[in-house]
């Protein structure tokens, strides 16, 4: 490119000088913005597996659904006889389940792709786990509301599993028997469906509680047999809405493991239950060592 300079003497034509240097500016762009991706690719495949392990801990802990304590909980039926027939009662807080733990590598030590490897996929199937038992979740307890039985029956997610507790009066079972009522057969209905529904196939456990005060008859000489017998006629009744019975077992715990106080009679409704529990296969771990 030229361009004239004039006055009045002469004209000139001076040429422009063109810089031939400019691409060093693009290159050099260029390699800064490929060190900047070669550290952070460096950064990100070095993991630190306590780290690692602590963000596993947090995360299925804060989708566990486990209640605080002195929260509210519902949860067992025996029979309807006076307190001045019940011993002593105590109020006994209710048990946490034990659940199988993951061993964990002590701090600092050493750790292989392989095992990072299934680390990695055991929070994945945890994860996918906690997802399937919140969508039962939901759909059991908008069942119950849509039929006025939400002070009765809910789903609660807990370190055990998924926990649907049905409070047994009036619903499933009459005072000191264990024949299944007609009033809840169209709840275990839907229980069976949400099992079949359950693509994972957990192991489901129904079990039976009852309260503190004493029962003796000739078909149930004690709470044990009252909270067993109908744990067990439950567990029948899924088997016969096409439950896999591979999957079912049933336990009866009498007035044991109370969710409230036997003192009050609101206290021995609510320990008056049922509990039908889809089983974990990913518990959450315990705290590394």
């Amino acid at each position: 490119m030229a361009y004239e300079v004039k006055d009045r003497r002469r004209r000139v034509r001076i040429e422009e000088h063109e810089n031939h240097e400019r691409w060093l500016l693009t290159y050099s762009d260029m390699i800064t913005l490929l060190l900047a991706l070669f550290v952070v690719l460096f950064s990100i495949s070095s993991v630190n597996i306590s780290k690692f392990i602590t963000l596993q801990q947090s995360l299925r802990s804060a989708f566990s659904g486990s209640i605080l304590p002195g929260g509210r909980s519902i949860l067992q039926t025996g029979s309807d006889q006076t307190v001045k027939n019940s011993a002593a009662n105590v109020e006994i807080p209710s048990i946490v389940p034990l659940t199988p733990t993951i061993a964990q590598p002590k701090q600092g030590t050493p750790i292989s792709q392989a095992q990072q490897a299934a680390l990695l996929k055991e929070a994945q199937q945890a994860t996918r786990e906690q997802t399937d038992f919140r969508a039962l979740q939901r759909r059991l307890n908008a069942y119950a509301k849509a039929h006025g039985w939400q002070h009765q029956v809910i789903a609660r997610i807990q370190q055990r599993g998924l926990v649907v507790t049905v409070l047994t009066d009036k619903l499933l079972f009459n005072s000191g028997q264990d024949t299944l009522q007609p009033a809840g057969e169209p709840l275990l209905t839907e229980i069976a469906a949400l099992i079949k529904l359950d693509t994972a196939k957990h192991p489901v456990v129904v079990e039976g509680y009852t309260d503190s005060i004493p029962i003796h008859t000739g078909q149930f000489p004690s709470n044990w047999e009252l909270s067993t017998g109908r744990a067990t006629n439950v567990l029948e009744y899924l088997l016969s809405r096409g439950v896999d019975g591979s999957r079912l077992s049933a336990a009866g715990y009498s007035d044991h493991y109370p969710a409230a106080s036997n003192a009050t009679a609101s206290g021995r409704a609510k320990n008056r239950r049922v509990e039908i529990v889809f089983e974990r296969k990913y518990p959450t771990p315990s705290p590394s060592s």
